[in-house]
């Protein structure tokens, strides 16, 4: 017998840079197309151009910590001593000075809750104890009049608790609603399919300003003498009534993409309607609709900035607020970039949320 001969070991070849890599990537999404190149170049253009300017404003020329508006004058950059000066004022509006420290730590509360509530293992029927705890301890802090605590009424609270409050209740109030909303679409029963519809339809006609005002201003002129319903519940229910109906079609659109075969399954297993919807249809309707979901919690967030109108201190009308004061007037920029970046914390910090829930619950859907 002859001995075999062992080949030798070739050399891993390694595929060229230009198919894979950071290369690859910026060829495939960057200049794949002769416009897509001219935006690239454009933008790199505007970064080379603007971007040392607005760091030199931002950081390098900028006036931090305590200052007074004629040391900002003298400088070229921004005045972040404005901010320094004023941020009290634009997180928690008028509530008084000396209790600041309870709309604070209301903030962490709501904030720490919040961040839990999202991890699966917190996810149980204590949770739901837990909450309600914390809402009382939270609606004991603002309110007070218990326990030495001073009263602190509705209207000089502000800020960014108020931001807080009208987004996550009106969120979380409205989804409940919207599910039984978009069940009640498609429902066969001819009644609750049309009130569903009418609601949905006339809430999605008109702007969340027209709710407000209508909270605000009619609503008080129906009501019996003598009575009258807190100005902030009242702007509370108007998003609670608006985020509702375009959630509902949100989740509508969930239950569409629903395959048919799952509803013949749940039929033939004996389940009833509401074990269906509770079991099998309605988990996989809202993992679909998640994008979409969270797009409309993002744009309830920001639309609580337009309770201003009706006189409500939130976040933005607590930074004009703030920009009143005389010698800072002119440091509006500083303002809203503030405010902007507050917006962006919570902004972002959902969105991640959302891609990492939707990687968490279909980690068992491709292979």
């Amino acid at each position: 017998m002859t001995a075999q001969t062992i080949p030798e070991k070739t050399a891993v070849e390694r595929p060229p840079a230009a198919t894979v890599g950071p290369i690859a990537w910026i060829r495939g999404n960057l200049f794949n197309t002769w416009y897509n190149a001219l935006i690239t170049v454009a933008i790199a253009w505007a970064l080379i151009s603007w971007l040392p300017g607005l760091i030199d404003w931002a950081f390098v020329d900028a006036v931090w910590g305590r200052a007074a508006p004629e040391a900002c004058k003298a400088a070229e950059g921004a005045c972040w001593a404005f901010i320094r000066e004023k941020y009290r004022l634009i997180l928690f509006g008028t509530y008084p000075y000396e209790e600041q420290w309870r709309p604070l730590a209301s903030i962490l509360i709501f904030v720490t809750l919040v961040a839990a509530s999202g991890y699966r293992k917190f996810w149980s029927r204590k949770l739901v104890y837990v909450w309600v705890a914390a809402l009382l301890l939270i609606c004991l802090l603002m309110w007070g009049g218990v326990f030495g605590l001073p009263l602190v009424e509705t209207r000089l609270w502000g800020g960014l608790m108020i931001t807080l409050v009208l987004s996550v209740f009106g969120c979380g109030i409205a989804f409940p609603i919207a599910v039984l909303l978009a069940l009640g679409r498609r429902s066969n029963l001819p009644i609750i399919k049309a009130l569903s519809v009418t609601y949905i339809e006339l809430i999605r006609g008109v702007p969340l300003v027209t709710l407000l005002f209508m909270a605000s201003v009619m609503i008080p002129l129906f009501l019996p003498e003598g009575l009258n319903i807190n100005k902030l519940l009242r702007a509370q229910i108007a998003i609670i009534m608006f985020a509702a109906a375009y959630l509902a079609e949100v989740v509508r659109g969930g239950l569409q993409a629903i395959p048919k075969g799952q509803y013949e399954a749940a039929d033939a297993l004996g389940l009833g309607y509401w074990q269906k919807m509770r079991l099998i249809i309605l988990p996989q309707a809202l993992k679909i609709s998640i994008p979409s979901t969270v797009n409309s919690f993002l744009s309830t967030l920001k639309d609580t900035s337009l309770v201003v109108i009706i006189g409500i201190f939130d976040l933005m009308l607590a930074t004009r607020a703030a920009l009143n004061d005389a010698p800072w007037r002119t440091y509006f920029a500083e303002a809203y970039v503030f405010a902007a970046l507050v917006y962006f914390v919570f902004c972002f910090a959902i969105s991640r949320y959302s891609q990492w829930l939707e990687r968490y619950l279909g980690r068992g859907a491709h292979r």
